[in-house]
């Protein structure tokens, strides 16, 4: 008799459970902040978040020309970053805390790819359906906007970064989202643009979400246990959008390998 090849899960227990485990994780973080070593092991922890989406974009793009995506994305956030503490342009004066770990030349974390990296990554996959590349650059700029109204005020509340200032947004300056607004496009280009026709006519992997998705876990958690209400609406909201479009990406591959996926499987 013929195998039959068993229908993917849309969200698999695996994915579930990281979720799950990031969320509680929020917790912790908010309530003991000042765990001796903890900047240290915030560097595997970005990395466990990080590695779905740089294995999938490797994957969907090949070794080649998804190493230069991850090397040139990584490369813009430090410059970006590097120029927004040194002149205050384009995010409006800031510094990054203690908590974020050593710093190259007291300025941009070490571990910035790792935290900035997924979330374009993510932010190019949702819109990916996007015929238009223009449109799909300027949708993942935005999305990344969107994105940045959970983590900023997250951050801010852990003291990952300082706006000296303040804010009306929980302490954020409005600034800083012009700021990730022009990033955020830049980066999504660059990404887009990298990845050309692999990430256009390609069918998407499923896992160039994944880190998106176990990151607005943790900063959902983070923003529900410091009492910021809103940006917690804004990363379930989040989250549902990832969601789906995950499932939405689980089926096409499954339609384009001929596996047939019932309506059951996507809640397994």
């Amino acid at each position: 008799m013929p195998k039959t090849t068993a229908a993917p899960r849309a969200l698999p227990p695996l994915l579930i459970a990281f979720c799950l485990f990031l969320f509680v994780s929020g917790f912790f973080v908010v309530e003991f902040p000042d765990v001796e070593g903890a900047e240290y092991a915030s560097y595997g922890f970005n990395l466990l978040i990080a590695l779905p989406a740089f294995i999938a974009l490797v994957q969907q793009l090949g070794a080649v020309r998804g190493g230069v995506a991850l090397v040139a994305v990584s490369v813009f956030g430090y410059l970006i970053e590097g120029t927004g503490t040194a002149t205050g342009y384009p995010y409006g004066q800031f510094h990054y805390g203690d908590a974020m770990g050593p710093r190259i030349l007291d300025h941009v974390p070490y571990l910035l790819p790792l935290s900035y990296v997924p979330l374009v990554i993510g932010a190019v996959a949702v819109v990916a359906g996007t015929r238009h590349v223009l449109a799909r650059i300027v949708l993942g700029g935005l999305l990344l906007v969107v994105i940045d109204g959970v983590l900023d005020p997250g951050a801010v509340s852990l003291g990952f970064w300082i706006w000296p200032d303040g804010g009306p947004y929980y302490g954020v300056p409005l600034s800083n989202y012009g700021g990730w607004l022009i990033s955020g496009l830049i980066a999504s280009a660059l990404l887009v643009l990298i990845g050309g026709r692999r990430l256009e006519r390609q069918v998407l992997r499923p896992g160039l979400l994944d880190s998106l998705l176990v990151s607005m876990f943790l900063w959902m958690s983070v923003c529900i246990f410091s009492g910021l209400v809103f940006p917690a609406v804004l990363a379930a909201a989040l989250i549902v959008l990832v969601a789906r479009r995950r499932v939405q990406l689980v089926r096409a591959a499954a339609k384009a390998a001929g596996v047939p996926v019932p309506a059951a499987s996507v809640a397994r």
